[in-house]
Parts: structure tokens; C-alpha cells; sequence
């Protein structure tokens, strides 16, 4: 297959990906299809109040639950009481009487003596789904105290791992794989099956290193609560060393580090995944992905970042439209986990509407053998199949900083050569009628999402 750009031929790259893993649907699987949802960390970072936790699953209720959008998720910090405060030895955190932190009532008034379970019952009545993030171990403080483990003989020294904790969160220790680690873990896989959770980012234990041993017993604890949570881990980049396993023991996966609203790596900002880095980092996962298991490619750092972001100062995404499009597209059709990172009230129309088009939605719900068929510096192509296997999908991306002018023949994109095809602009929800070919201008950092019918 080739590819000609102003007369320039380039052999296409990656273009027959074993899909052994992929499947086309399994309604049974936990997390069928990827999660699509809001976290609170792009908008809040540490911060996150009850208040404004409703107040983003009221409108994504009303603007975005019609789209298929479900999962709200309450990021790192929830059990801090002064999150603002300037980390330790300031911080003051809330545990309950075994040794699990709580969500702290100077922020989640809700919460006295029931978790976040009147929370996640109040996102549940609007029809969603609730999840948090936690990082894995126990927390430092219940160890200093030696609380008892919940439902065993245990105590939380029994269960700590002094010498392991996270490089850039020191409020826990990891656990040691022994039966009071084990019994730690699952006195937190039930509580959190008490207050109704739906889903779980456990966070720094999916690279620098992959914490298997951990990830098993997480695992474990939550096949036992009597409630099906979604797994997610955290950070990437996950090694494809253990695909394998990450596929066994969880359903999301990151494949990156820190996704924010970069093009290229800022000078203050190098270790943050860009954009124009994400497209070389999904190419390997193509294979592993399917029903229950999803390489998730982090949030998405779009619309309004703030009040008080995770990164930076207050703003809009620095992402252009054309970029912002870009990412949804990309996302869809890696079929990575879609997790808006903005704060949703301040949605404008334009933003909305981004997040609300019900034919690249399916793209990511409902397509399979999504593959790349293209990698460059200057234009990346990839493929899909609907799910009821009529027709492809075809996404094309000018990674470039100048204007390319595309042509393709059908053989290049693995379809037959000798009749034309019906084309469908998925984002202008627009017919193209039949083509004989491929012929596009694409501007720098944008995109076009095609269904190709016969």
C-alpha cells in the first residue's frame, strides 16, 4: 500500500497488526465498551467539593447521559481536609477506625459516617455511574497507628511495605503479598462495594514499576465484593511486556503518562504526554484491545481547565478546535476510554456539540479491528469496521505543521480498486457521494472521519 502526498510516495507502515485479541462486542464483559465519563483532576486537581462533583453529574445528566456518557469519577485528594494548604507536613487526612482513608467532611459534608455512598447515591439517581481515584497501599498514618484491618486479626503494620512507597505521593505504603496485604485490600474493595462504586483508578502502580503483585490482589479484592467496579491503573506508560497481564487483571490501562493540552512537549512541561506523541504511543496497543479491556490514552484535557486545575493556571484548552477535534477523533478510533477533563458547566455550545455527535460516539462504542495503517511525522491513518461489519471507518490526520494535499487510492486503505465507494463525513454529518478515490486538504493538526460504504 502507498500513499501519495504532492507527488511523493511513502510506504505505509504497521498496516497488518495481528488482531488475534479484538473482538466485536461482548455485552456480559465488564466495561463491554470503553467508559466514557468525567474525571475531576484537569478542572480541580486535589480540590474537587461534593457541590461541584453534583454539579458536573447534573449537567452531564442532562446534556450528555442521552450520548451514552455515564461515569462520574472524583479524583486524587477526597480525603483531605486542607487539599490547598501546601502539602505535607500541612495536609491532615481522614481515616476511619481501620485504617481506610474517607472522604473529608470539610469538603463531602455528606460523607459522616457513610463514605461516599450518599454521593454515589445521588449520581446514581440521575442515572450515572460513580467512581474515585485512589493510590495503591495503605495509608502511611493507619500504619504510624497500627489500626486493625478490617474483618480479619490483621493490623496495618502486618500488611505495610515500609520500604516501598510512590515517588511522587508519599501518603501510603505499598502492600506486601501476604494475607494481611490481602486482607487490606479487601477490606477496601468492600467498603467501596458499600458505598456503591462503580469504578476505581488505582493510581501509581501501572508503570515506574508495574506493580503485578499489587494488581493481582486489587483484582482479587474486587471479585469478592459482591459488586462489579471497573479496574482503571495508572500512569503510563504501561510496558507491552506485560500486555498480557494488564489484560487479565484489569479493564483500563494507561498507555501514556500525563495527557494535558500540549501539541509538542513545553519547555517547562517535557514530561507530559503531547498529542503529537500519543499517535506513535497507541500504534503498539492496537492489538490487545477489546471487549473488558481498553488501552486508555488518559482524559481529555478540553473545554474550561479549572477553577483550580491539576496543571497550570486557569484557562481554556489550549487545544484549537481543529486539535481538539483531532483528539476525539484519534480516541475514537483507538477506542481508548473517553474522560472529559474540563469543568462541564462551562461547556460552550461549540465544546458541546464536540462531545455530543452520536456517529464518532459509535466509532468508539461500536467499531472493531481498529488498526493504524499509517505512522509518519506528517500524516497518520487509521482503520476500523463497524460492528455490524457494514462498511469502514477511516480516520485521516495531518500531524504536520503545513497544509497536505491527500490522495489515496481504495487499495491504499485495504479496500478493492477496481469500484468506487460512498463517502460519509462523520463529523459534518454530511453524504460525499461516491468516490473513485481519496482527495483531500487537510489543515495542520486536523483531521477527517469517514464511513465508507459500498
Amino acid at each position: 500500500m502507498r500513499l501519495t502526498i504532492f507527488g511523493a510516495t511513502i510506504l505505509l507502515a504497521a498496516s497488518l497488526l495481528p488482531l488475534s485479541t479484538q473482538q466485536s462486542g461482548s455485552a456480559g464483559a465488564l466495561a463491554a465498551t470503553p467508559p466514557m465519563g468525567w474525571n475531576s483532576w484537569d478542572a480541580y486537581g486535589l480540590t474537587i467539593t461534593e457541590a461541584e462533583s453534583r454539579a458536573n453529574a447534573e449537567w452531564m445528566a442532562k446534556h450528555l447521559k442521552p450520548f451514552d456518557w455515564q461515569y462520574v469519577v472524583v479524583d486524587e485528594g477526597w480525603y483531605l481536609q486542607n487539599p490547598e494548604s501546601g502539602g505535607k507536613p500541612a495536609w491532615q487526612f481522614t481515616l476511619d477506625k481501620e485504617g481506610r482513608f474517607t472522604p473529608a467532611l470539610s469538603r463531602f459534608p455528606s460523607a459522616n459516617g457513610a463514605g461516599f455512598k450518599p454521593l454515589a447515591d445521588y449520581v446514581h439517581s440521575l442515572g450515572l455511574k460513580f467512581g474515585i481515584h485512589i493510590i495503591r497501599g495503605i495509608p502511611r498514618e493507619a500504619v504510624a497507628r497500627n489500626l486493625p484491618i478490617a474483618g480479619s486479626s490483621y493490623h496495618a503494620a502486618d500488611a505495610a511495605d515500609r520500604s516501598d512507597t510512590c515517588s511522587w505521593n508519599p501518603d501510603t505504603y505499598g502492600v506486601k503479598a501476604n494475607a494481611a496485604g490481602q486482607a487490606y485490600y479487601d477490606s477496601l474493595a468492600n467498603v467501596y462495594a458499600s458505598w456503591g462504586l462503580d469504578f476505581i483508578k488505582v493510581d501509581c502502580i501501572s508503570s515506574r514499576p508495574y506493580k503485578a503483585t499489587e494488581i493481582h490482589m486489587i483484582n482479587a479484592a474486587l471479585k469478592k465484593a459482591g459488586r462489579p467496579i471497573v479496574l482503571s491503573l495508572s500512569p503510563g506508560p504501561t510496558s507491552l511486556a506485560v500486555a498480557g497481564d494488564v489484560r487479565q487483571y484489569a479493564q483500563l490501562w494507561r498507555i501514556s503518562d500525563d495527557f494535558w493540552d500540549y501539541w509538542k512537549p513545553a519547555a517547562d512541561q517535557g514530561w507530559a504526554q503531547t498529542l503529537y506523541g500519543q499517535f506513535a504511543t497507541a500504534v503498539a496497543w492496537a492489538p490487545y484491545i477489546g471487549p473488558g479491556h481498553w488501552a486508555d490514552a488518559d482524559m481529555l484535557p478540553i473545554g474550561y481547565l479549572g477553577p483550580r486545575p491539576g496543571l497550570g493556571s486557569v484557562r481554556q484548552t489550549r487545544f484549537t478546535h481543529e486539535e481538539q477535534r483531532t483528539v476525539l477523533t484519534f480516541w475514537s478510533i483507538i477506542r481508548s476510554p473517553l474522560m472529559i477533563g474540563g469543568d462541564l458547566p462551562h461547556n460552550d455550545e461549540w465544546t458541546t456539540s464536540l462531545l455530543t455527535n452520536p456517529e464518532v460516539i459509535a466509532v468508539n462504542q461500536h467499531s472493531t479491528a481498529n488498526r493504524p495503517l499509517m505512522t509518519t511525522n506528517g500524516i497518520v491513518i487509521w482503520t476500523a469496521r463497524p460492528e455490524n461489519g457494514k462498511g469502514h471507518y477511516l480516520a485521516i490526520f495531518n500531524r504536520g505543521d503545513s497544509v497536505e494535499n491527500i490522495a489515496l487510492e481504495w487499495n491504499e486503505v485495504g479496500l478493492a480498486l477496481d469500484k468506487g465507494y460512498a463517502l460519509r463525513d462523520l463529523w459534518e454529518h454530511k453524504d460525499l457521494g461516491r468516490a473513485s478515490s481519496i482527495k483531500l486538504t487537510l489543515q495542520p493538526h486536523d483531521c477527517v472521519l469517514y464511513r465508507v460504504g459500498e
